[in-house]
């Protein structure tokens, strides 16, 4: 399976200031669009395209190469010429595209149901398995980015991630974005990623429960019982004491939580302790996943420290989802071959029934690992 192509340059930028800041472009098929807005890019394919752009008056116009065509710049304000490894892209889909660098990525798939917003790389801890390896860069910019994008995003749209590093390091404009997006797509499900230690701030809670967004979820890891361990885990004293803590404000408020558990040789061996201890101070969360180990990132450094085989805690595995279970906790289970060792594993009757239903809760929980995700370029 070849991957889609989401990151990367564009050929050419002409029309466009060399030092303007990015721009935000919605691709647009050029002959059924209603109503078109300055952002918006007609995706040139053919002829038929072309005429239509010309037709319609689109002020810019985004073309494909191996389209057969020659773009000219004198028709249209700005001109983007993209290579045939974004030819995935359809009408409905974002690109944040730098003039002077041709850098891209791309930001929104009106097509996918995985979709999620990388609102910085910064972050308050140096997890041993972080996927997305946290760097001291200056990216408040993203979050403007994302506000740009916002109402250009389908209404339709089922479900969408926020990701990091952590994206309340600056919580004020954070939450301010999502009182943007509640305001633009109250339907949608919102799931973000945090590690949950600024929810341990009474203000930062309050803010958020003000937004009173029913389909917002927190989804915070909690990778033991022990906070020695937790600690250990995300390289950061007291991140456990902050992290439950922030858990129960938020519950206190009302608001969704979920609770993430990654495993792997250092958190497997105590699963079934942090299963009954979860089933019995935290029953009332609103969802636990249990995860299996993402290999990217600082997983692959740190391999040999981390790494277990899946059949090493089937039984540990089994007994966790039962005693949540029988607690009262909805709990999933992600990123594991069952395949391969459902049948051996032990798992009763009723935790079985997890691996169906899954992709269902995915719908609001599984965007943030997505098709698309917006960061820096």
């Amino acid at each position: 399976m070849k991957p889609l192509a989401l990151a990367g340059s564009a050929i050419a930028v002409t029309g466009a200031t060399r030092f303007e800041s990015r721009m935000v472009l919605r691709l647009r098929g050029p002959r059924s669009v209603p109503v078109i807005d300055d952002r918006d890019g007609a995706l040139i394919r053919d002829e038929v395209d072309l005429s239509a752009a010309r037709l319609r008056g689109f002020k810019t116009a985004v073309f494909l190469e191996g389209a057969s065509l020659s773009p000219n710049a004198g028709e249209f304000d700005v001109v983007v010429t993209l290579g045939e490894r974004f030819c995935h892209l359809g009408d409905g889909d974002i690109i944040g595209l730098d003039p002077g660098t041709l850098r891209l990525r791309v930001l929104y798939r009106r097509a996918s149901k995985h979709n999620s917003f990388l609102v910085t790389e910064r972050c308050n801890h140096y997890c041993l398995m972080c996927s997305q390896p946290p760097r001291n860069v200056k990216d408040g910019w993203i979050i403007d980015e994302i506000a740009s994008c916002i109402d250009l995003l389908d209404p339709a749209t089922d479900s969408v991630g926020f990701t990091g590093g952590e994206p309340l390091l600056e919580w004020r404009r954070f939450i301010a974005l999502l009182a943007v997006f509640r305001g633009r797509l109250p339907e949608t499900a919102v799931h973000v990623l945090t590690n949950g230690r600024a929810f341990a701030a009474e203000e930062v809670t309050a803010a958020w429960a003000a937004l009173g967004f029913q389909r917002l979820t927190a989804g915070i890891p909690l990778y033991s019982a022990v906070d020695a361990v937790h600690d250990y885990v995300v390289q950061a004293r007291d991140a456990f004491d902050d992290t439950v803590l922030g858990i129960l404000r938020l519950k206190d408020k009302g608001q969704r939580v979920e609770v993430r558990v990654v495993l792997h040789a250092v958190t497997a061996p105590r699963l079934r302790e942090t299963c009954a201890w979860l089933a019995r101070n935290l029953p009332f969360v609103d969802h636990v996943a249990l995860m299996g180990l993402e290999n990217t990132g600082f997983a692959l450094a740190n391999q040999d420290l981390l790494w277990i085989d899946p059949l090493d805690y089937q039984a540990d595995l089994a007994c966790g989802v039962d005693m949540l279970r029988a607690a009262g906790v909805n709990v999933s289970i992600y990123n594991l071959p069952f395949v391969s060792w459902i049948a051996r594993s032990g798992i009763s009757p009723c935790s079985r029934s997890l691996i169906g239903r899954t992709d269902t809760y995915r719908n609001a929980t599984a965007a943030l690992s997505g098709d698309a995700a917006l960061g820096s370029s």
